[in-house]
């Protein structure tokens, strides 16, 4: 559906509150938002900790910091309902014109109809119930990248698509931690949020040790036991890095990297937004939806039928990541490499 704005709309909300991946796609239509709409006042909704990459963003002029693993925890109650009290009636204080719900779940849809936006925009196929609080539903497209899923929503509202760009707010390019690492160096990713989808630790450090740079481990430091896995096959020539960054110090780790190794993860959706070469492996996940975005990356994975299936914990044969070798991987990535940076 066209959605007609019969004037542009002075002050938008943006609902995106998580996870890193998603904000990170969600970029590309904020910025055809902004191109369409310059004079409109955007709002944005986020979780606390992932809001930092939003921060003094100079496309949003204020954001809406959602505390919700406080709120999941019983302890917390009075102190919950007190909050989500506030923040409805903040919502609905600010007069928006239009709200676009990204996450399409049942408490984004909450927040929609907080807004009291006049225009509230949805997928018609949002999870648990969420379009009945969307004025505009628009059909979007479940088999392709989630970048090109919320664009979708960008044409309806009649914003250029065709120049895909990742507005990110100032960080620091060169915090102390970057001072400290090698000229040249990749990033491996051993980490997942979804276990099924993770290749062997075991694995990435035999990698690490055949890679032509050395090799700087990313997680975080509840994960810092397979970084160190990782770190104990390589040969030494990796390093870890888990639990040692905040989010905009692991930023400029990723954007000084020649390449970036990954699960499908958050981090690797940061690499592909700063154009770093992203070799992305792939077993259960789809990499159509959620791999990392542009030409210029890879996806490794296996040709099997039942891939991918989404699952959260290995399967009895797991084999499309235990048919992943780290010959085929070395492969792909020292094929893919300038001569320079090859084995």
């Amino acid at each position: 559906m066209n959605i007609d704005f019969v004037r542009p709309p002075k002050k938008m909300l943006i609902i995106k509150p998580s996870s890193l991946g998603d904000i990170i796609h969600s970029l590309p239509f904020l910025a055809a938002v902004k191109e369409h709409f310059p004079n409109t006042e955007i709002h944005w909704a986020v979780a606390r900790g992932l809001h930092v990459l939003l921060e003094n963003h100079p496309l949003i002029s204020k954001l809406w910091i959602l505390n919700k693993d406080s709120w999941k925890t019983a302890t917390y109650l009075r102190k919950t309902v007190r909050e989500v009290r506030e923040l409805y009636t903040g919502l609905g204080r600010e007069g928006y014109d239009a709200c676009v719900d990204l996450s399409g779940l049942f408490r984004s849809g909450l927040l929609t109809f907080a807004s009291k936006a006049p225009i509230k925009i949805g997928f018609a196929n949002s999870n648990e119930g969420s379009p009945f609080f969307y004025t505009h539903k628009v059909q979007g497209d479940m088999e392709i990248h989630a970048i090109d899923r919320y664009l979708q929503i960008a044409k309806a509202m009649g914003c250029p698509i065709d120049d895909i760009r990742y507005p990110m707010a100032d960080f620091e390019p060169n915090p102390p931690i970057c001072r400290a690492l090698p000229s040249e160096y990749a990033v491996i990713a051993p980490s997942a949020g979804k276990e099924a989808n993770r290749w062997p630790a075991r694995r990435f450090g035999e990698l690490a040790a055949r890679l032509p740079l050395p090799a700087v481990v990313i997680c975080g430091k509840s994960d810092a036991a397979i970084a160190e896995e990782v770190v104990s096959f390589a040969k030494g020539n990796a390093f870890s890095l888990a639990g040692q960054t905040n989010l905009t110090e692991l930023m400029a780790v990723i954007k000084k990297a020649r390449f970036f190794v990954s699960n499908d993860t958050g981090p690797m959706h940061i690499a592909a937004a700063f154009q770093i070469p992203v070799f992305a492996l792939f077993g259960p996940a789809n990499p159509k939806r959620t791999g990392p975005y542009g030409p210029i990356h890879t996806i490794i994975k296996t040709d099997i039928a039942c891939a991918p299936c989404y699952r959260w914990k290995p399967c009895e044969h797991w084999r499309c990541m235990e048919d992943l070798t780290v010959e085929t991987v070395l492969s792909v990535i020292n094929h893919k490499l300038p001569s320079s940076h090859r084995e």
